[in-house]
């Protein structure tokens, strides 16, 4: 007995003391829980009673180079509804059907649905929206956003690019500079019941939205107009495909123009063309097209617009003078092949400076001989051509060469001529800057600063430089023999009154070479001796008379015409 009342005694006193231990465990566990993680679950309390919406934050302004904008936004507002605050669905479902022009079923089922926020329409325009926050429904919500805003439209489409439906960039600067001209989206925070209802007389906690910065970049808006408009001239008249402008400082890369028509409507992005009802899949494929920056994205045979590189990386080498002589009999036998200069009765007798002039293949081809594979290579490397520009919009296309092992005699005359190989409009351009320049390397781009939406802080963007391309001389040798083109040679039309040009006209067989295609073209610069703009014509499948120096050249003319008043002060 007395047994039984001691095992009694100790399991009431392990149970006391197991009771002690838990009691000290809990009251640990809850200081732990009020001191330690009081903010943690502070907030978890807060968010099951707020209701939290984005401010959508101000993109960013793009601008020209004199501070035009190019792109905008205009105010417009997100309507939604809040299915446990509607006092009055019907009315809701009437006004929004009306006022937002959207069948009253498709508003029904949205406003019928339960869900703790269901959007009806954005991009609402602030008249409406007006009109709507005016009559105060219950459950209905009016919120500020943004939409962009293309002023001009068309110009530069496909460069500036544009932004979807939440703001985010999409093509062309648009995305290439996203980060900085996206801004901080804000916060409207509504205290709410345990049943998801705002708490009348409860303060709403507001976080400010925080602006885009605004991108100052080198089109000129000036500029870019006159080159759109002198491509849709010759598109029309030649009946063309389509026709590429490219107009650069050559000193330090900034581009002022660059056209792509046909361009498209930034305003309307996803409108094409075509009234053809077609599928989803080719529709996405026609758009792609129809956005792409040919000028970047494309690569094509130079023609003998290449022909400024090989001289000058023949002139550099010292394989060729501008004295030496040739004789062109209107072709040149290379191995098996018979290559013939475009004038099928020759140029006879000429010097360098003539061949250049001239355009003869044969003195390319006996000058692409000399430089040999590992010279032309070296050259290759050495002015940038195997490589891309790291111009600042996405899509660039790299230079689609022969592999050095694979090329033979004949690989090395057509490419001492600009053909049998491909490259973009952008990366010629940007190695003829070089040559032109005095030997520098440069980075071709828009971007040229970035200025907080309050205007307190600005970042100014820099671009690769590399001095020693070509040396001084060879800079100076080229920019004489390409301004007596001009002045002597197959790019006379390409002149332009009261100053000296420097130009080299091409003409190029696409390919299949059966399909008699061709593309035209010509580059030109002014003023010759320093160079301010340096301007580049593709006119794709033009019909009729398809050389470049007589549909071409006359382009370069008067785009030059129009913009040295403009930047030669």
């Amino acid at each position: 007995m007395r047994h039984c009342k001691t095992a009694q005694r100790q399991r009431i006193l392990f149970a006391f003391v197991v009771m002690c231990l838990m009691a000290v465990a809990l009251t640990g566990r809850l200081t732990y829980l009020m001191l330690a993680k009081a903010d943690y679950y502070g907030e978890k309390a807060k968010e099951v009673q707020q209701r939290e919406r984005n401010i959508k934050a101000e993109r960013g302004k793009i601008l020209d180079r004199n501070g035009e904008v190019i792109a905008g936004n205009k105010p417009v507002s997100t309507i939604s509804v809040i299915h446990n605050q509607l006092k009055d669905p019907e009315k809701v479902i009437a006004v929004l059907s009306e006022l937002l022009d959207i069948e009253e079923k498709k508003v029904r089922a949205r406003v019928e649905k339960k869900s703790s926020r269901e959007k009806i329409k954005s991009n609402v325009e602030k008249e409406i929206s007006d009109k709507i926050r005016e009559m105060d429904l219950a459950g209905v919500v009016v919120d500020e956003d943004y939409k962009r805003y293309y002023p001009y439209g068309e110009l530069a489409s496909k460069v500036i690019g544009f932004a979807g439906g939440d703001n985010q960039g999409i093509l062309g600067l648009e995305v290439s500079y996203d980060k900085y001209l996206a801004g901080q989206d804000g916060k409207i925070l509504t205290t709410t019941n345990a049943r998801g209802i705002e708490i009348d007389g409860k303060s709403e906690e507001r976080i400010e939205p925080v602006a885009g910065a605004n991108l100052y970049c080198s089109l000129d808006v000036n500029l870019q107009k006159y080159a759109q408009q002198a491509a849709k001239k010759v598109m029309k008249a030649k009946q063309a495909k389509s026709v590429r402008i490219i107009m650069m400082n050559p000193q330090d890369g900034e581009i002022y123009a660059m056209v792509n028509v046909p361009e498209f409507n930034l305003n309307e992005p996803y409108e094409l063309k075509t009234k053809k009802k077609v599928s989803s899949k080719k529709k996405q494929e026609l758009l792609n097209q129809m956005w792409r920056n040919h000028c970047i994205s494309d690569t094509y045979e130079p023609g003998s617009t290449f022909k400024v590189i090989t001289a000058t990386a023949a002139l550099e080498a010292g394989v060729v003078k501008n004295e030496d002589r040739f004789h062109c009999p209107g072709f040149k036998v290379v191995e098996d092949r018979r290559i013939r200069c475009h004038k099928t009765t020759g140029h006879g007798a000429e010097n360098f400076v003539q061949g250049v002039q001239n355009s003869c293949n044969p003195v390319f081809i006996e000058v692409g001989g000399r430089l040999g594979v590992d010279g032309m290579y070296r050259y290759l490397n050495q002015f940038g051509v195997l490589k891309k520009t790291g111009v600042d919009v996405p899509g660039e296309a790299v230079t689609i060469m022969h592999q050095k092992k694979n090329v033979g005699a004949v690989e090395l005359a057509t490419m001492s001529f600009g053909q049998s190989f491909q490259l973009t409009p952008l990366r010629l351009l940007a190695t003829v800057s070089g040559v032109i320049n005095g030997g520098r390397q440069i980075t071709p781009h828009f971007g040229v600063k970035l200025e907080s939406a309050d205007e307190t802080a600005v970042k100014m963007l820099s671009y690769e430089e590399k001095e020693g391309m070509v040396s001084r001389d060879t800079s100076e040798n080229m920019k004489v023999i390409l301004e007596s083109v001009v002045s002597e040679g197959s790019g006379s039309k390409a002149a332009v009154e009261g100053y000296q040009v420097g130009a080299k006209t091409g003409t190029s067989e696409k390919l299949p070479r059966s399909s008699k295609k061709y593309i035209a073209s010509t580059l030109g610069f002014a003023p010759a001796k320093n160079p301010k703009v340096l301007a580049i014509v593709l006119i794709d499948e033009p019909q009729g008379i398809y050389y470049g120096g007589q549909i071409a050249a006359p382009v370069i003319s008067e785009l030059l015409e129009n913009a040295l008043p403009y930047l030669v002060k």
